[in-house]
């Protein structure tokens, strides 16, 4: 398979994760590879190069925090000095973390998933697009809490609502480069994003120590498709099709992932 051969992909949130994920199936179709995560996750960044590099394919990866516009300018400059193009941003990396209502959340709590969530965005693509090749591809990874809203993560609502406000813009002003830019928005995704304990308690607020298995029944309970929870691969493969030429007149859309969460009345 060599739907993105002789292409470049930067990616955030590399380390572990969807990130990962997407690195492995656009190496697994031809790209090399531009990996961005933070310095705490360095270890598991080299694991996500090694994976690429399996593959037969480069891996560049850059020490950034998509908080921090120069850490990004000077890890996307190197990368695309290393590898000599880019023609792919996945704008990745996210938070979902500190839940509680509303009205109890706290100021550090707000202000950290808007900067990460959406300002870190921004930050990727204003240090991406201008090395980005005319004809490519941005792909700015949502969630299904940027299509409705729930309740306990208003922080994480907000900032994946605002993402697409930002992708509808940049669509109009990229497109006459003939740069799509879409996003995608996963639902529940098996990482540990979803799969921990402070998840599990949001979803079971009843029980006093919910399980896995427990968080499970009450997600399946909210899908049309009978299961909990989708694989970080069936979201890369969205990713693929936007970053790809099979997608090529599509642009300024939202692609939901999630076993039919959104729809089910």
């Amino acid at each position: 398979m060599n739907r993105m051969q002789h292409t470049v992909a930067l990616i955030t949130g590399a380390a572990g994760g969807m990130g990962r994920a997407h690195c492995r199936r656009l190496a697994e179709e031809g790209a090399d590879i531009i990996a961005l995560d933070i310095e705490a996750a360095a270890v598991e960044l080299a694991e996500t190069a090694r994976e690429v590099e399996s593959l037969g394919r480069y891996c560049v990866t850059g020490v950034a925090d998509v908080r921090d516009q120069a850490s990004l300018d000077v890890a996307v400059a190197d990368g695309v000095a290393a590898l000599g193009r880019l023609d792919v941003i996945v704008a990745n990396a996210g938070i979902y973390t500190d839940l509680g209502l509303s009205w109890e959340l706290s100021d550090q709590a707000w202000q950290r998933t808007i900067d990460i969530n959406l300002t870190g965005m921004w930050h990727t693509v204003r240090a991406a697009v201008p090395a980005l090749s005319d004809g490519g591809s941005v792909v700015i990874v949502s969630s299904t809490n940027g299509i409705v809203g729930a309740a306990a993560a208003a922080h994480y609502s907000a900032s994946k609502h605002a993402v697409v406000g930002l992708a509808r813009t940049l669509a109009n002003e990229l497109g006459p480069r003939g740069i799509r830019v879409n996003t995608v928005h996963p639902g529940s995704v098996a990482t540990p994003m979803i799969l921990n304990d402070a998840v599990y308690a949001k979803l079971c607020p009843d029980l006093p120590n919910p399980t896995q298995q427990d968080a499970a029944d009450a997600l399946a309970r909210r899908t049309i498709l009978p299961v909990a929870w989708v694989d970080p691969v069936d979201i890369s493969n969205a990713v693929l099709f936007l970053a790809s030429d099979e997608s090529r007149y599509v642009t300024g859309i939202q692609l939901v992932v999630d076993a039919g969460l959104t729809q089910k009345v």
